[in-house]
């Protein structure tokens, strides 16, 4: 219900299972995270065994059908007796003891049955307007298969600074410094896409950095494995205490306005707040709750810091302007209306073609303004 209200179901799940055992934590992670990615042909089940739909049921009602329904159909290791019933006291604790019979009864309609799906995105669990601008983007195959990307659990990358000695256990990959972990191994955890951001700064010792939107600090950290003279800033003094943690300066400032440095850097990064439509897999909630007109504001505050960015790079400085975003809107449209004529280099990851989370980055120096 928290999400429905426009909380983030990773800061729900780490307040709400604190006091848990790592399985019961697990398994909550597992239901809630599981349905926000199929919530869509979630609902459609639903509405085919109730007869009605979603809209006219009490969202406490919804929200326990949906929660049993998933574990009937998704789940191996819930008992579907176990499943039914924990949803039928759900909706009694919530004071809807009316529906209790009416829920018992739709879910042990639940099977396994093979569905024929009414279109792609219900069988796909996406937002249609979403599959529609990501196949105009890149075309219908790729876009399905980022929304069945967006369906997967998602692997967990962990990252090693070259030249640390790698825990046992992990599993190198392609991208140098990120591994493979089955367990969380402390704050070590980064998707492997992120890790592919900071080497395109081409670092070099002793040069200034800023990383302008640093929170919650791994890119930071990841740039610090070069020793450079580094300035962290973000929004808050909140996020930044995220990032304390890498020892350098840090900064609370608003970087759609003048930034406040009497000095230039030579290298920096903007990692830029973006609509996260990359991090499905992790973030599930996002395709449900944002809607197209939302990209119109983030561009103008994207463009804004970039802008502001530019002001402050050195001579013969780079640049890297990131966004973990999928949409034209977010990516390659944003340096042009930051005054940038022409960006020759650019990078993009998407899920379903490439492991980790979806990622465009460009990279920039002053002579493309």
């Amino acid at each position: 219900m928290g999400v429905e209200r426009g909380a983030f179901s990773s800061d729900l799940l780490a307040r709400e299972t604190a006091g848990l055992d790592s399985r019961d934590a697990g398994l909550a992670e597992e239901i809630a995270l599981g349905v926000l990615r199929w919530r869509a042909a979630i609902d459609w089940i639903i509405e085919k065994l109730a007869g009605r739909p979603v809209r006219k049921m009490d969202p406490e009602v919804v929200t326990a059908l949906r929660m049993g329904l998933y574990q009937l159909r998704w789940l191996d290791r819930i008992p579907a007796h176990a499943a039914i019933n924990e949803s039928v006291e759900l909706i009694k604790r919530a004071r809807k003891r009316s529906a209790a019979g009416f829920a018992n009864a739709v879910l042990r309609k639940v099977n396994r049955d093979p569905v024929e799906w009414p279109d792609d995105a219900t069988r796909l669990s996406c937002p249609q307007w979403l599959l529609d601008r990501w196949s105009s983007q890149y075309g219908a195959d790729v876009a399905r298969g980022i929304a069945q990307a967006s369906l997967q659990r998602p692997e967990r990358f962990v990252r090693v600074g070259l030249g640390e000695a790698v825990p046992v256990g992990l599993e190198p990959t392609e991208v140098p410094g990120a591994y493979v972990a089955h367990e969380v191994i402390g704050d070590r955890v980064q998707d492997i896409s992120s890790q592919t951001i900071v080497p395109l700064l081409d670092l070099q010792p002793g040069q200034t950095f800023l990383d302008l939107c640093s929170a919650p600090g791994n890119k930071t950290a990841q740039a610090l494995e070069t020793p450079v003279r580094g300035i962290a800033a973000d929004l808050s003094e909140a996020r930044l205490q995220q990032v304390r943690r890498v020892g350098i300066p840090l900064v609370a400032l608003d970087a759609t306005l003048p930034l406040p440095f009497s000095r230039q850097f030579d290298r920096i990064l903007v990692d830029a707040p973006c609509s996260g439509t990359g991090t499905l897999m992790r973030n599930p909630e996002i395709k449900w709750k944002l809607r197209p007109e939302d990209l119109a504001d983030l561009q103008g505050r994207q463009a804004s810091i970039l802008r502001n960015a530019l002001a402050a790079l050195a001579p013969g400085g780079r640049l890297v302007y990131s966004t973990c975003s999928l949409e034209w809107e977010e990516n390659e449209a944003v340096p042009g209306l930051a005054g940038i004529a022409n960006v020759r280099h650019t990078m993009q990851r998407i899920p379903g073609r490439d492991r980790g989370d979806g990622f465009f980055a460009a990279m920039i120096t002053l002579g493309d303004t």
